[in-house]
């Protein structure tokens, strides 16, 4: 049996076993688990095609960078239900940061400009932001509903909107930077990630891996704390109404995520 038949089989048995587990614990995520995974079989066999088409045709990175922001907004945005245009909000959080970043390391000459080095650019920092955005932004939606009374009372002592959201905000957007905190202290450590690996396994050097995944890594930091200050400021901005008022999403499901 070839190595690529093994890695596939192990894979779909990964995959089996936490669905399995899941719906033994009754956690009501064992069908997200199977489709994420039939998912990604599928997208990963389209895009290995699209890649090498986008490498043979430079002008198609463009293109692919607005499929995989757009990709991004759509999952982030359905962690933010409740909101007015959760996409877009999800969108204006994950793309600015994340493209921008890559732009600026292809100018200062840190990354060629070229799609080989664009594209898997962009995309890990997009899936950080995307990561950001999600997290902080369900924390906040949560944190609105659960501590609606302190925000209330903050309020009535005379504390403007911004200022009563202040608290909420803050644990927000701390969450959702614990990812990138934990991958960043223990890289090398705990964990080696897949840039580093990738390069390694593609047969650079393991001094060129690590110059490349420090600065990927460390460029995740700033991108991912723009897009969950970005997510923040939109959902502030969501939930206050006139009058200096704070208008919480309601649950819609006994895990007690926001309404659509």
């Amino acid at each position: 049996m070839s190595t690529g038949v093994v890695q596939v089989l192990a894979a779909l048995a990964f995959a089996a076993a936490a669905a399995g587990l899941a719906v033994r614990l009754r956690l009501g995520i064992g069908r997200e688990i199977v489709w994420a995974a039939g998912r990604a079989v599928l997208q990963l066999a389209v895009v290995g095609a699209v890649i090498a088409a986008v490498f043979r045709f430079p002008a198609l990175s463009a293109v692919f960078l607005a499929a995989m922001a757009s990709a991004a907004a759509l999952t982030s945005g359905s962690r933010l239900r409740g909101l007015p245009h959760p996409r877009r909000t999800a969108l204006l959080a994950i793309a600015p940061p994340a493209l921008a970043a890559t732009g600026l390391l292809i100018l200062v000459g840190a990354f060629q400009a070229t799609p080989r080095a664009i594209v898997p650019t962009a995309g890990i920092l997009l899936g950080g932001a995307m990561a950001a955005t999600s997290l902080t932004g369900r924390r906040m939606l949560e944190a609105l509903h659960d501590e609606l009374d302190a925000i209330e009372t903050r309020l009535a002592l005379g504390d403007d909107v911004r200022g009563a959201l202040a608290p909420v905000v803050r644990r927000a957007v701390v969450t959702g930077l614990v990812p990138a905190i934990d991958q960043t202290r223990s890289v090398g450590i705990v964990t080696l990630p897949g840039t580093f690996v990738g390069l390694v396994l593609g047969g650079a050097s393991p001094a060129t891996a690590a110059r490349t995944q420090l600065v990927v890594l460390l460029a995740l930091l700033l991108v991912e704390l723009l897009a969950a200050l970005l997510v923040s400021v939109a959902i502030s901005r969501a939930v206050t109404a006139p009058g200096e008022r704070v208008v919480v999403p309601e649950r819609d499901d006994a895990r007690g995520t926001p309404a659509r």
